[in-house]
Parts: C-alpha cells; sequence; structure tokens
C-alpha cells in the first residue's frame, strides 16, 4: 500500500503546498529524532528507576508491600492497556500533538507524584504517567517513520533503541544515586526538566505529518474490546505469582481475555474503520516481528529480573554497584544499536535479528553458570553478550514492524511494538519467576536438610522460600552466626539452581526466536515513509 505525505498547518509550519525540503532545524530528520528521543527517555527511565526508590516511599510513606507493588503495576497497566489506542490516536490526530501531550502530561504527572504525601496519591499519578507514556511512545515511533527517508529510518531507529535501551538499563544507577543522595522525590522530580527540555524542542522543531487516508473515526467499541483484553491479560500476569498459576482466578482473567480478543478480532472484521485492520497481519514479516518482540522481552526482562536479586542479595551488593555492574550490557546496547542500523540498512534484517537472538540464547545459557562466587570479569563477559544480542533485535524488530506497516497506521504499529515488549517483559517475569519459584519449592527441603539444618515445618519452609526466590537468606534474628551462615549457604545455592533453570528456559525461547527471526524481511511500506526534510 503506498501513502503520501502530506503536513497539516500549525503554528511555523508549512502547510501542504510548500512540500519542499525542510528549512534549517524544523522538520530536521535528525534533529527530530534528537526530539524524540529526550521525551521516550522519561518513560524508560520510570519502566526500572522506580524499583530502587521503592524502600524509601515504603519507609517515608508508611506503605505497605503490596501498595509498593502498586507503584510498578498500576503504571504497566495503564501502559500497556493504552499503547494501541494512543498510537490510533496519534494516527487520527496527528503525531506531534499526540508526542506534545504525553511529554506534557509525563512531566506534570511526575511532579506531582513527587509532592505526594500518600501513597494512594502516587498509584493514582503513575497511572496518569502511563497513560501519558503511552501517547508518548507510538507518536515517537510515527514521528521518525514520516520524517526519515527509506535508506535512513532503520539508523534512525537505531540510536532510538540505544536511547531505549540505555535508559532501561541504566535506571537502576541513576536511581540508586537520587535515593542514595538526594531522596526518593527526586527519582520523578527529574522527568519535570527534562519534560521541559522535550517540549521546548517538539514546539521548536516537529512537523506534524499525516497521510492522506489517515483515519476519521474512532472504533470505540473496539477500544473497549481490546483494552479491557489487554487488561485481563496484563492483570492475570501479574497477579499470578501471588495467585498461583493453577489457581481459578488466573485462568479466569485469561479465559476472559482470549474471549475479549476473540471477540475484537470478531468485531474488526465488521466496522467501517476499525482500530486494527486484521489486513495487517497478512503481512507475515510484521506478524513475526511482533512475535519475534515478545520473544526478545521474554528473555531479556525475564532474565534480567533475577540478575538485579542475583547482584544485591547474593553478592551483597548496593543498587547502585549493581547497577554498575550492568554497565556491559548498557554499553553494548548504546555501541550495538546504531551499528545494528547500519547492518540492517545494508543487508537486510533476517540475519542481524537470528545473529542477535542466537547471541541472546548464549548469554542466557552463560548466565545460567553463574555462582555464588562468580567474579564480575565473568559477569561482564554474560552480560555485555546480552546487550551486543539484544540490540539489533530492539531495532531490526521494530524496522520490520512499523516498516511493514502503512504509513497511515504507523502509530498502531508503534503502538502493537510497545505492547508487544511490554506483554513479552510481563510473561518473562511471570513464566521464568513460575519456573524459578517452582525450582527453589522443589530444591529448598533437601539442601536444608543436607546442611544438617534444623527441621523446619512445611509453613516454616514456604515462608523460607518467598525469601529465597529473591536470593534472601531467611535467617531468624538471634541465630548463631555459625547457622546463620549454613542458612545463607542453603538459600544462595538455592536461588542458584533457581536462577540457572530460569536463565536456561530464557535461552530456549531465544532459540525459538531465532527460526522467527528468517520470517521477516525489510518494510514493503519503508519508501511510503520517505520523509520530507534533508538529511
Amino acid at each position: 500500500m503506498t501513502s503520501q505525505t502530506i503536513e497539516t498547518t500549525g503554528p511555523g509550519d508549512r502547510g501542504p503546498s510548500d512540500a519542499g525540503p525542510a528549512k534549517g532545524l524544523r522538520g530536521h530528520p535528525w534533529a527530530t529524532l534528537i526530539t524524540v528521543a529526550v521525551g521516550v527517555m522519561m518513560v524508560a527511565l520510570d519502566g526500572t528507576i522506580v524499583a530502587i526508590a521503592n524502600p524509601a516511599i515504603g519507609k517515608d510513606l508508611g506503605a505497605s508491600w503490596s501498595e509498593l507493588q502498586w507503584i510498578t503495576n498500576a503504571y504497566f497497566l495503564a501502559l500497556a492497556v493504552t499503547l494501541i489506542t494512543a498510537g490510533k490516536l496519534g494516527d487520527r490526530f496527528g503525531h506531534r500533538q499526540t508526542f506534545l501531550i504525553g511529554v506534557a502530561g509525563f512531566a506534570v504527572s511526575s511532579g506531582a507524584i513527587g509532592l505526594s504525601g500518600s501513597i494512594g496519591a502516587v498509584v493514582v499519578f503513575r497511572v496518569f504517567q502511563g497513560l501519558f507514556g503511552a501517547l508518548l511512545m507510538p507518536a515517537a515511533l510515527g514521528l521518525l517513520r514520516a520524517t526519515f527517508p527509506a535508506e535512513k529510518l532503520n539508523m534512525a531507529i537505531g540510536i532510538w533503541g540505544m536511547v531505549i535501551g540505555a535508559s532501561t538499563a541504566g535506571g537502576p544507577i541513576l536511581g540508586g544515586v537520587l535515593v542514595e543522595h538526594v531522596n526518593w522525590q527526586s527519582v520523578f522530580f527529574i522527568n519535570v526538566p527534562v519534560g521541559v527540555v522535550a517540549l521546548v524542542l517538539g514546539v521548536l522543531i516537529l512537523l506534524d505529518h499525516r497521510a492522506e487516508n489517515a483515519p476519521r473515526s474512532f472504533d470505540i467499541v473496539g477500544i473497549v474490546l481490546l483494552s479491557a483484553s489487554m487488561f485481563c491479560l496484563v492483570w492475570a500476569l501479574i497477579k499470578a505469582p501471588e495467585w498461583g498459576w493453577g489457581d481459578g482466578k488466573t485462568w479466569l482473567f485469561i479465559v476472559v481475555s482470549v474471549v475479549g480478543f476473540a471477540l475484537f478480532a470478531l468485531w474488526e472484521t465488521k466496522v467501517k474503520e476499525p482500530l486494527i485492520p486484521l489486513a495487517m497481519f497478512r503481512s507475515v514479516p510484521l506478524s513475526a516481528g511482533v512475535v519475534l518482540m515478545v520473544l526478545m522481552a521474554i528473555a531479556f526482562m525475564g532474565g534480567l529480573f533475577f540478575v538485579t536479586f542475583y547482584l544485591q542479595n547474593v553478592h551483597g551488593m548496593s543498587p547502585v554497584d549493581a547497577g554498575l555492574h550492568l554497565l556491559p550490557l548498557t554499553a553494548m546496547m548504546i555501541v550495538g544499536s546504531p551499528a545494528a542500523g547500519a547492518m540492517i540498512t545494508r543487508f537486510g534484517p533476517r540475519l542481524p535479528l537470528a545473529g542477535g537472538m542466537a547471541l541472546t540464547a548464549i548469554a542466557m545459557y552463560g548466565m545460567s553458570t553463574l555462582e555464588t562466587d562468580t567474579g564480575s570479569l565473568a559477569m561482564s563477559i554474560w552480560f555485555a553478550l546480552l546487550g551486543l544480542g539484544l540490540a539489533p533485535v530492539m531495532v531490526g524488530a521494530t524496522e520490520v514492524i512499523v516498516g511493514n506497516a502503512p504509513l497511515e497506521l504507523s502509530g498502531v504499529a508503534g503502538g502493537l511494538q510497545q505492547a508487544a515488549m511490554q506483554i513479552g517483559g510481563s510473561l518473562g517475569t511471570a513464566v521464568l519467576g513460575a519456573v524459578m519459584a517452582s525450582k527453589v519449592d522443589n530444591d529448598l527441603a533437601g539442601n536444608w536438610a543436607d546442611a544438617g539444618l534444623p527441621q523446619a515445618s512445611p509453613a516454616q519452609l514456604d515462608a523460607a522460600a518467598e525469601a529465597v526466590q529473591q536470593g534472601i537468606a531467611p535467617v531468624p534474628p538471634g541465630t548463631p552466626a555459625p547457622v546463620a551462615e549454613k542458612i545463607a549457604d542453603v538459600a544462595h545455592d538455592t536461588f542458584i539452581s533457581g536462577m540457572s533453570l530460569a536463565s536456561l528456559t530464557a535461552a530456549g525461547v531465544a532459540v525459538v526466536a531465532v527460526f522467527v527471526a528468517f520470517l521477516t524481511k525489510k518494510g514493503e511500506n519503508a519508501e511510503a515513509g520517505a520523509g520530507v526534510g534533508h538529511i
């Protein structure tokens, strides 16, 4: 499908009649990339930076553990459920306007969290953060797709992916420094000046690109069905570790989500302007790109989830030290993402994507060999290899999804890409968490007895297992030092066995993704998004 690009007139915008090259910085592709990168950085950082602040928030506001979990869950739910709808809003009203509203709302919500005096207020404003973040992320991809010519799009997405990867991996480091040397509020206040910069740049630089056949109406029923189905799925994944995978409530939400998705698909074939035209998925490369993004996120997010516990609770590192030990991963994503964009432009996405997932599988296998006394050098090798493997996948799968979608659906495609990543991350944490929990439950009693520790009741072992799943030694107060040391050894060895099995599972997922990668190809509609600006 071929679409032309027109530009809506706004203050300082060129009208459709002057569709020549952009003058100065306004509408310039690289200036546009810098602008959207600043905005995207806020959302990516907030995915990981807040976890470091949770203990301080709980202490200051007197929050319970379940209330602290809602700080993360509320943000994630709002973001994941509304991403595709937010992308559609960008396609309808323009990605420039949607991006600016998202940036402004995210910054204001962040400032409001910093000023909050109760845990309830923090959770409410985290919901708003998620909603505005959902507006911002697909709009950023839509702007890149419309602004960059086809031969430069992969490089642009490479830098975009680098910003997301570096921000995600760097969140714990920055969060640790701010919480340790300032306060927990600073974790949120930092978004305010960043948001102001992104907003000013957006007003001055961004142009509003819209396809001639952009959607003119809204599929309200489709939005309700998709949002409800996404909520039920994500909610089941979030609550599964607490409820248990065999619990009726978990499967009730999963079944409701499946039925909801089926009704949504049926409705989309009937409505005149569907939220997601199902014809998009006739493109095998686009569908493969979505699946690949889910599989990548399962391996990456799920595997990385346990590494933070390993570094802090098994090796006893501070949050800052743990973040510094992940710098090889961050560095390789920073270096690898633009390089991956250049490789994909030259050779196409298949080999870089397959090679990236193969490296990811090797890295996850390597992480399954980590022990309680593994040194920093060995850890760094596997972390660096993981970053090097993830970079081409983050870039290539994004280009495959966005590039194979028609220009008038670039926002929906951007929402699909982000939703796939969010759902994959949730699946990874839930499924690999279940693998970890099962292994710990199976091994703990035997390891406890083999160490010659006093016999524990089933209830005591269950309580101990919850701590061991996080790498924490369940040492009761007043325990003699020799016994405490034995308990710590058992806890850490059992945690390592669980992490090893979870990492091997993630490696298996990455191997499956290698084969999916061969179904991808360069975006068929990339040329339709040839930018009007000059490079």
